[in-house]
């Protein structure tokens, strides 16, 4: 039983999960997750996997097939894929972006057609169908074809408005242009008309068409630097570097028009980190990797002039294949509507079924006996009745509200733009108001339950800012004068003594300025030469000004630091570096760089001084230097508390060191490296090794202190949301030392919060799956489900996990399977069977270890996950959307958001950054994390609460008015007559009563906007859909049931025995029509002005309006005049003039209205007397409140010793820069012949080694 158990875990027991590596990417394939590690198996499988592998593996992978400057090549047959019978297209893409549904010929048809897919408008289709039949028709046909018409208008110009928007920002985008080879030279070209195979030129600045093969640049070695915001959001460069050859042959215009290398390599995916090809040309074949490779929506920066040839184009490109599917978003009330105009159908088929059996026995008793009810029809009671009952479906029809989609489309249609048009949302600096990307999902922002954050560009700026350092034991960088007195005057350093500095740098403590130019303390002016010194930065020079390119933000942050306060890195070369120390330059031998990786959480260089010294300067994460300290350091432990200050104020800490070397230990040394540096197979590991034995016996100089600058009122947001019951988890690619920091730093973390981690949360989820499966059997399946919490309560839990450990937990780790195994097909019906069991327990096995975690991880107060890939920030946002049936907002700035924003219900995009890929997908977008306030505390919650009355009031009206009918028919024998005029039947919904409604929805407010950010627990009741669910609608249904039996029966008692002022008795039919109408249409909009919590003058405007309206135009349509011209269609001439001239019948009206609303206005008195709700409350004393509160951060505590956590500093994710200046490729020198270059490194190898 355990064998057969263990065959079915998904994942190694053994391998502990990397917690400092992103996870496998999101399409590899189970072959190349073999690949990655050995798989214990039978010797003759591995023997035959490899021979099987040589033959077919390269074939199998490799089968996109690009050929340079041959547009004819990529249109043959065998590239062609049938679409539609017999029409084909190519599979490589055209490079035009398509987002636009509709073209001038397509509209209309498909328009209409996705209209009348929505059930409403479909069956007002079918009863306009059925109204032109007049056997079964009491009504005239316009009744129903107007409102349809004017519902199906109206949606169709928005539809259309929509569109256009979409045609122009996809036109704006395929009409840059771009130079491609054409005819032998560079042309200026569209970017739609570019194709595989191009080969195209970029400038400086210029955004990347398509994923391209980088050929050649102007820089060394055919080097380019991308800047790839719109793919992650980060601003720091990346470089990619050409191959050997076509830097040498592919530089001139000539060279590149006859270029004809043949590429086979993978077919299009979203593997944003990896590309796998070769190049074959010159009779030679060349490896492809992703460092070849530039992609869609990059960049190009610090480089003149690079050429490329199109690999993927358009759709097929990995920033397009990492867009995820593109779901349709609709809003919970959307679903809730639905259902409840299915539950209105149901009632309207009962309703008209039971009048048309009425009708039948009517005729069988009454009608058939009745001389002067003979219509010359001799059809039988049945047949009347089946006839009757469409007729009360038609009659009836204004139960489901044709008006009601419309009307909602409207009001959405306006909140957005309210969105659109608010000034406190909008971003001076960058000039970017918030923007409602869809008008679809407004109320849904005041339902969240849950956030789904990215970290950089979203809640940090991606600036790095140096703020403080401790040097020889002091902490420098408060607000401190020249003599070293604490002040509160805040004044800032001058930097003006510094040629070189920048300007940029705020910084308070002049004591440090004059330490630094004294030269009392020789430790300091080493502090910062190490600065300038110890790093991979390039140096580039733009009109006299210093800029500096690092792999990462920290970096650059600290050599710009260093450059400040006097210490200028200047330039570099392949073995040597300047650096102006105050204002005297000085060069430094370079003879060995020892570069970071995210083991080793350090990196040094080796100088040899002017002097001839041999120096070693190391900086790195305080625990891996801590370790390799001298045991005499001095000021270990002052150091030690100033790390802990530091961390206590959330700032990225790192330590710097030195240490001298004797010249003879650096030769033994050196041997030892350089044959490391050469090592054919685990290179890496090798020089890993020999950096440790140099690295030791450190002397401490001191530590940095970075602030990673979170934008504008993060922590402030974050405490409002909280306080609204919103829940926030941060998913990051970003390092877990990184992540936390942020998270203290942002008040999600603080110190009393207890942190569990990978390793925790697999233990508690280990043992809960086990006790749900020694719980299982017989008696499991008839016990209820019992919740079990993982944690005691009212503890502050927050977990941090990284996407190793995700993988790990969730069972989504793939399998490592051997081939036997996979080629074995059962054999019996046995087999099949217990494998298909087999497989069944797997799923059952994950989805309950899925359901358990997103249980454990939702009692905790913040959830961060860090390490994870673009389709594990999906996945998460899924597991939370299905297991927890919980309402979901995904924010993020990058492509690798793209596939979160469109898995969340909804999805928000920080623009500003130059990045607009996550825009571009996203629902919402504004330019700052802290308009998250505003968008869901403000306009999400008035949103829903104004959908929710205005739902709840169209429900109530409509029922108001059509069970008039039904009241009606017990008194005219069932027979489908209508209770009013036909033309105010058609008016009712689109004149009468829709724009107070209308109003009501767009403009009411129950508290104002300051308070709604006061009191951010006012929030809470669009999350338990306290305003607008089934009970609601039923006691909406029972108030338009009670309303209409007061409107039909108080006039009819008011005309059963009536004579008038002038002896005439206004008892007809028409008469009783007009007054139940005029009662109707006052109580509806006194109705809503009993339900307006927020009075303009418009409101009021619109409601008097429209009884105003109603009463003009019954008087011109009852006119004598109208009549004459069509006298088929108004046929009520003379009752409004005859009937209201009646006091009686006004006071009928009067009386009917009070007996409506009366009750109401009394239960309203009641409830908010006696069960006030909060917004009641403070609407009561807004006055009192008024004055805003002012949001206070929490203050820290030090306490000394007890932190002890820390954020390692965040050097280039990979090893890179290092490697590069030691090799010389990124220094401008000239260009030599290849065989010389070969020629040159065999011989320095064979030197190297005879040495």
């Amino acid at each position: 039983m355990n064998t057969e158990r263990d065959s079915e875990t998904t994942f190694d027991e053994e391998s502990q999960p990397n917690d400092e590596v992103v996870p496998y990417s999101d399409d590899e394939t189970e072959d190349e997750l073999e690949d990655q590690g050995p798989a214990v198996e039978p010797e003759q499988n591995r023997v035959n996997r490899e021979a099987e592998k040589k033959r077919e593996t390269f074939r199998k992978d490799c089968t996109w097939q690009v050929k340079a400057n041959d547009r004819k090549f990529h249109e043959q047959p065998h590239f062609m894929n049938t679409k539609f019978f017999c029409i084909k297209e190519s599979k490589y893409a055209s490079n035009a972006i398509k987002t636009y549904k509709y073209n001038g010929f397509t509209f209309l048809p498909m328009n209409l057609f996705e209209q009348f897919k929505r059930a409403a408008n479909f069956y007002f289709l079918i009863l306009l169908i059925l109204q032109a039949i007049p056997q079964i028709s009491t009504l005239a046909w316009y009744t129903t074809l107007v409102p349809l018409l004017l519902v199906l208008g109206i949606t169709a110009i928005k539809d259309l408005v929509d569109d256009v928007a979409r045609h122009k920002m996809d036109k704006e985008i395929n009409n840059r242009t771009c130079e491609v080879i054409k005819d032998g030279r560079f042309k200026s070209i569209k970017w739609k008309d570019i194709q595989v195979g191009d080969v195209i030129r970029l400038k400086k600045n210029d955004f990347i068409p398509a994923d391209i093969l980088l050929l050649s640049s102007s820089e060394p070695n055919s080097l380019c630097y991308v800047e790839t915001a719109e793919l992650d959001g980060e601003t720091n460069l990346k470089f990619k570097m050409a191959l050997e050859i076509t830097d040498q042959y592919l530089q001139i215009e000539d060279n590149l028009a006859t270029f004809d290398g043949f590429i086979e390599c993978e077919e299009p995916n979203n593997r944003l980190d990896k590309f796998t090809g070769t190049l074959f040309w010159r009779n030679q074949s060349f490896p492809l990797d992703a460092d070849k490779i530039l992609l869609r929506g990059c960049v190009i920066r610090n480089t003149d002039v690079c050429h490329g040839l199109v690999i993927f184009a358009g759709a097929d490109t990995k920033i397009m294949k990492n867009s995820g599917k593109t779901r349709f978003k609709r809003t919970k009330i959307d679903y809730l509507m639905n259902y409840m105009v299915y539950t209105i159908f149901i009632v309207l088929i009962l309703v008209s079924a039971g009048l048309a059996i009425g009708h039948a026995y009517w005729e069988a008793q009454v009608g058939n006996y009745s001389w002067y009810l003979y219509d010359g029809e001799n059809a039988t009671p049945s047949y009347r009745g089946f006839l009757n009952f469409w007729g009360y479906i038609i009659v009836l029809n204004t139960m489901v509200p044709i008006s009601l989609y419309v009307s909602v489309e409207v009001i959405r249609l306006g909140q957005s733009h309210f969105i659109n048009w608010d000034l406190q949302m909008y971003y001076a600096e960058k000039d970017t108001p918030a923007k409602a990307r869809t008008t679809t999902l407004n109320e849904q922002l005041g339902q969240i339950h849950y956030i789904f954050s990215d970290k950089t560009g979203t809640l940090t700026q991606n600036i790095m800012t140096f703020k403080k350092c401790c040097i020889n034991g002091n902490i420098y960088g408060d607000h401190r004068d020249a003599s070293q007195h604490s002040h509160s005057k805040i004044e800032l350093v001058d930097f003006s003594w510094n040629t070189f500095a920048d300007g940029k740098l705020a910084f308070y403590d002049h004591y440090l300025i004059e330490q630094i130019q004294s030269g009392k303390e020789p430790e300091i002016r080493q502090f910062f030469f190490l600065l300038s010194i110890c790093h991979t930065v390039m140096v580039d020079r733009i009109d006299g000004q210093i800029n500096y390119q690092a792999a990462s933000p920290d970096e650059g942050a600290l050599v710009n630091a260093a450059r400040n306060f006097g210490f200028a890195f200047l330039a570099r070369t392949q073995n040597t570096i300047t650096v102006s120390e105050l204002g005297t330059e000085r060069t430094y031998s370079v003879l060995a760089i020892l570069d970071f990786n995210s083991d080793r959480k350090r990196m040094s260089i080796i100088v040899r001084t002017p002097e001839g010294s041999i120096r070693l300067y190391c900086k790195g994460a305080d625990t891996v230097i801590y370790e390799r300290l001298h045991r005499m350091n001095p000021m270990k432990q002052e150091t030690q508390d100033a790390l802990d200050i530091f961390a206590s104020e959330t700032l990225r800490t790192l330590c710097l060191c030195y240490k001298e070397i004797e010249e003879k230990e650096f030769a033994e040394w050196n041997k030892k490296f350089m044959a490391a540096s050469v090592a054919s197979s685990n290179r890496d590991e090798a020089l890993d090794k020999v950096y440790e034995e140099i690295e030791r016996d450190l002397i401490l100089l001191g530590a940095t202190a970075i602030e990673d600058k979170l934008q504008d009122g993060v922590p402030e947001t974050i405490s409002k949301l909280a306080k609204a019951d919103i829940k926030i988890w941060v998913l990051t690619g970003d390092k877990k030392e990184t992540a936390e920091n942020i998270g203290f730093a942002c008040e999600l973390l603080t110190e009393d919060t207890t942190i569990c981690y990978g390793e925790d949360i697999n233990s508690l989820l280990h043992t809960r799956m086990e006790n749900q499966r020694n719980r299982g059997g017989v008696s499991a399946k008839f016990a209820p489900p019992v919740y079990e919490p993982f944690f005691p309560p009212g503890e502050n839990r927050a977990l941090i996990i990284t996407g190793s450990w995700l993988n790990e937990i969730l069972l989504e780790k793939k399998t490592k399977r051997s081939k036997i195994l996979k080629l074995k097909f059962p054999r019996t019906e046995e087999e099949r069977r217990m494998r298909s069991q087999s497989r069944r327990r797997l799923e059952e096995k994950k989805e309950q270890r899925q359901k358990n975690f997103v249980d454990l991880a939702c009692e905790c107060s913040a959830v961060i996950c860090c390490r994870v890939t673009p389709k594990q920030k999906a996945m998460v946002v899924d597991l939370v959307k299905r297991y927890k049936k919980a309402i979901t907002l995904a924010i993020g700035d990058g492509a690798n958001d793209v596939n979160m924003i469109k898995t969340a219900h909804i999805g928000v995009g920080i623009s500003g950054q130059e990045g607009m890929q996550a825009v571009m997908s996203s629902d919402y977008s504004f330019a700052q994390f802290r308009y998250l306030q505003r968008l869901l505390l403000v306009h999400g919650r008035w949103s829903y609460i104004r959908m929710c009355k205005f739902l709840r009031y169209f429900f109530y009206k409509n029922f108001a008015f059509t069970l008039v009918h039904f009241w009606y028919s017990f008194f005219n024998g069932y027979s489908a007559q209508t209770a009013y005029e036909d033309w105010f039947i058609t008016l009712y919904n689109v004149l009468y009563s829709s724009l107070p409604v209308l109003l009501m929805g767009l403009l009411d407010q129950d508290v104002s906007d300051k308070l709604s950010l006061r009191f951010p627990g006012l929030y809470v009741v669009g999350q338990r859909d306290l305003l607008f669910n089934y009970k609601r609608f039923f006691v909406s249904l029972l108030h338009g049931v009670l309303t209409s039996m007061v409107l039909f029966f108080i006039p009819l008692g008011a005309y059963l025995q009536t004579v008038g002022q002038d002896g005439e008795a206004p008892s007809d039919y028409q008469s009783f029509a007009v007054t139940v109408a005029s009662a109707l249409v006052i109580t509806v909009n006194f109705q809503i002005g009993l339900d307006t919590s927020y009075w303009t003058f418009v409101n009021a405007f619109s409601i008097f309006g429209s009884i105003a309206l109603y009463f003009g135009i019954m008087f011109d349509f009852h006119s004598a005049g109208i009549h004459v011209l069509f006298p088929s269609a108004f046929q009520f001439t003379g009752t409004a003039s005859n009937a209201l001239r009646q006091p009686y019948i006004w006071l009928t009206i009067i009386l009917t209205v009070a007996v409506c609303l009366l009750p109401v206005v009394a239960i309203r008195f009641l409830s908010m007397t006696i069960w006030p709700s909060e917004s009641d409350k403070i609407q009561k004393h807004r006055k009192r409140l008024k004055a805003e509160e002012q949001w206070k951060r929490r203050q820290n505590v030090f306490r000394r010793g007890a932190s002890s956590r820390r954020s390692a500093y965040a050097f280039s994710h990979q090893r890179g820069y290092a490697d590069l200046i030691s090799s010389g490729r990124s220094i401008r020198k000239k260009r030599s012949p290849l065989d010389a270059i070969i020629a040159d490194g065999t011989a320095e190898y064979r030197r190297t080694v005879e040495s």
